[in-house]
């Protein structure tokens, strides 16, 4: 099978959208598929080539005179490639690729990773959409989007091959008790009310520490409302980080407090290093902790909540390694082996009638 996979860029950058697009497709290669990335390029470039897949350069801003250029690039790829399937991840990928298939015999499907945006009832233009959790699927048949055309494909990063196994990894030196989370730094990522919940238990429990790992627009806000608690100094930003398995090994709680989150990859990661989690019981977060047996969850936009389950955790250690068991458990279908198998039957149904069925 020839399979090209198009998004806006391939950055390492903590982007779960890229994150994902890239270990599918190094799965595809590395399984006998013939594989193609369509992108602005980025660090993951290194890694697509040692896994055989190649890239095509392709800047896809949504400026008039580029998208011209685009549409002109995207069709000379697609003329040397001759992909069987397009698959898009992005919503101008999807444009482009709808718009601008011609007489060229593929076959296109989009993968919705952030429903929650207006811009994604596009993602429907595709022959077979995917879901990345039942909440996503079920929005987008809220919008219009045919059920015949979804399939749900949850997300899953154990044994990706950007990262390396998690017996590599060696703790951080974190301060006991550690609160961790890792997440872009947007509102939509509910660090605000992990702030205020960190700042209603600190005084119960005077050796935590909360540390907040990842970058974003809304970080210097969350730093100005940090430096205005009276734990400010327990408070620490440390920024984006590659490789986030050492604050996994080392932190004592995990908390994703999301007010939106289709399928969080970060989720899968802290469940394989055994961390008891406290999340919100939003999106596609429930799906990703097997509806509440593999963590706590809670209400989003709720600091009060939040603040209770840290307290429940901390002040009882049967409790927290309760969690910490539960966490560990049902990992296997979280691997990105089982991503990929259930994305290449997808492209399957669609494969068996491929002369029948594409636009001549």
């Amino acid at each position: 099978m020839r399979i090209i996979h198009i998004l806006n860029d391939i950055q390492e950058i903590g982007n779960g959208i890229v994150n994902v697009a890239v270990d599918i497709a190094c799965q595809q290669a590395q399984t006998g598929h013939q594989v193609a990335i369509v992108s602005a390029g980025g660090e993951y470039e290194k890694l697509l080539t040692v896994y055989g897949v190649k890239h095509y350069q392709l800047l896809q801003t949504r400026k008039l005179r580029n998208i011209i250029r685009a549409s002109v690039g995207y069709q000379a790829i697609v003329r040397e490639f001759q992909p069987d399937i397009v698959h898009a991840h992005m919503m101008t990928g999807v444009v482009l690729a709808y718009l601008f298939r011609g007489k060229n015999r593929y076959f296109l499907v989009s993968t919705v990773h952030n429903e929650f945006q207006r811009a994604s009832v596009l993602m429907g233009l595709a022959d077979r959409v995917i879901a990345v959790s039942q909440v996503v699927s079920d929005s987008m048949v809220q919008r219009g989007i045919s059920e015949k055309k979804l399939r749900i494909v949850c997300n899953g990063t154990l044994g990706s091959p950007r990262t390396r196994p998690l017996s590599d990894y060696s703790p951080l030196p974190l301060q006991h008790p550690a609160i961790a989370t890792v997440a872009g730094m947007y509102e939509r990522k509910g660090i605000a009310e992990l702030i205020a919940a960190f700042e209603q238990i600190a005084n119960l429990f005077p050796d935590a520490h909360l540390y907040l790992v990842g970058n974003g627009p809304d970080r210097e806000k969350f730093e100005v409302q940090a430096k205005e608690t009276s734990v400010s100094s327990r408070i620490h930003f440390e920024g984006f980080v590659r490789e986030p398995q050492r604050y996994f090994l080392s932190c004592d709680i995990f908390v994703l407090p999301s007010h939106r989150d289709p399928c969080p990859l970060v989720l899968s990661e802290a469940r394989e290093a055994g961390c008891p989690i406290i999340a919100t019981h939003i999106d596609g977060i429930p799906e990703a902790l097997d509806y509440g047996e593999a963590g706590l969850l809670i209400p989003p936009s709720d600091s009060n909540a939040l603040a209770k389950a840290l307290r429940e955790l901390l002040s009882n250690s049967d409790t927290l390694n309760y969690w910490k068991e539960r966490s560990h458990q049902n990992l296997g279908r979280l691997n990105v082996a089982r991503v990929n198998q259930e994305t290449l039957a997808v492209y399957d149904e669609l494969l068996p009638n491929h002369f029948l069925a594409m636009p001549m």
